[in-house]
């Protein structure tokens, strides 16, 4: 039986981790989770799965939590409470579902106590991939994608030569304004860009998946998940979602990992992997019914994002965590009214362009560049 520790257990896929764990009871135990500001879903989940430490964000939210929980929980708060629960004696793997680059420090302290973990923070890997690459070799521990893409690309590429792949092929639905031009976004709402025609996910990467960064961040993801270089890394418009990524080898054949858009196959694969395990109530791909799936090359131009996220990737250093913080804090910023839609990728652009860069930054050195990017941003919006 494997032991979990959830970080961001109330989100997304937090709720899905635990509908698998739900799933397989012989399989998989429950010993921590963490969460953010929904303490009374945490407060459910904690009934249910009982954990034996809780995280949360606030010390306020710990002592609400206290008075709707068993008095035998541990809880803590904080950045202290979360790398204390990454750090717990038990725990054979950790899944980190935390949003933003706040992942980055739990998956490193995790990995240094000697724990896998299966990643769905890509900002992970986005602003210090060199680092959390080199931890996962050093500690001797796993980095499972849950991703589904990169889920899909770790499957394809299963008992075969890394030295005889030709290039990873990211799939993308395009999100939710895939058939609109630039000039049609003028003025979107943010009920229409949180509305994804394919994935159930949550706000902030929804959004990301209607401006293509996430694809972008998916695509530095890759590059440091595989040891691939980006010119062998492509991306493809695919609306249907059925096919989650593509390994094409030297030999010019092409493996694809095709499935019915659910999150709760990359989770469970992770957890269970080598092994696969029975889905309840799975969705089954019949092909038939489908009858035709679409293909497309993305247009830079159209998805800037994109383009941004390639040259901030090939520009290496402290580039992508400039790319990174820029996006989380004007995607925050639309959420929340502040700024129009195509503004986004306008603050993204100007962060890059004011940042020098600094090769082979340290922790301290991503840290403190995140920190002066989302001030550089705050700032500009006022």
């Amino acid at each position: 039986m494997k032991t979990i520790i959830l970080l961001g257990s109330t989100g997304s896929i937090g709720v899905q981790t635990l509908d698998v764990i739900r799933a397989h009871p012989e399989q998989f135990r429950l010993h921590a989770l963490t969460c953010g500001r929904n303490i009374e879903l945490a407060a459910q989940q904690i009934r249910e799965f009982k954990p034996e430490f809780v995280c949360v964000q606030r010390k306020e939210d710990e002592e609400k939590l206290k008075t709707m929980i068993p008095g035998s929980v541990k809880t803590g708060y904080g950045r202290e409470g979360l790398l204390e629960a990454v750090e717990q004696a038990e725990g054979d793997t950790i899944v980190n579902a935390l949003m933003g680059s706040v992942g980055l420090e739990p998956t490193l302290r995790g990995m240094k106590a000697k724990k896998d973990v299966a990643l769905a923070n890509k900002e992970t890997l986005v602003t210090a991939g060199h680092i959390v690459t080199r931890a996962a070799k050093e500690n001797n521990v796993k980095l499972i994608p849950i991703d589904s893409e990169h889920s899909a690309i770790y499957q394809c590429l299963e008992g075969n030569s890394e030295k005889e792949v030709e290039r990873l092929i990211l799939t993308a639905s395009g999100g939710s304004f895939r058939d609109k031009t630039r000039a049609e976004l003028e003025g979107v709402t943010v009920e229409d860009a949180l509305n994804h025609p394919n994935w159930s996910m949550g706000a902030k990467i929804t959004i990301d998946s209607a401006t293509m960064m996430n694809k972008g961040l998916e695509v530095i993801e890759a590059r440091w998940l595989f040891d691939m270089p980006y010119e062998m890394i492509d991306v493809i418009l695919h609306k249907e979602s059925m096919i989650h990524s593509m390994v094409e080898y030297i030999d010019g054949s092409v493996l694809a990992h095709l499935g019915m858009p659910d999150m709760k196959v990359p989770i469970q694969y992770a957890l269970s992997l080598p092994d696969r395990l029975a889905m309840p109530d799975k969705k089954r791909l019949n092909l038939w019914e489908i009858g035709t799936l679409h293909f497309s090359k993305p247009d830079f131009e159209r998805f800037r994002c994109l383009k941004m996220a390639y040259e901030a990737g090939r520009i290496g250093g402290t580039a992508p965590t400039v790319l990174n913080a820029a996006n989380e804090e004007a995607v925050d910023a639309f959420l929340n009214g502040k700024i129009q839609f195509l503004q986004i990728e306008t603050i993204i652009e100007q962060a890059l362009e004011s940042h020098s860069v600094i090769q082979n930054p340290d922790l301290d050195t991503i840290f403190e560049v995140d920190r002066m990017t989302r001030r550089f941003v705050q700032t500009d919006m006022k």
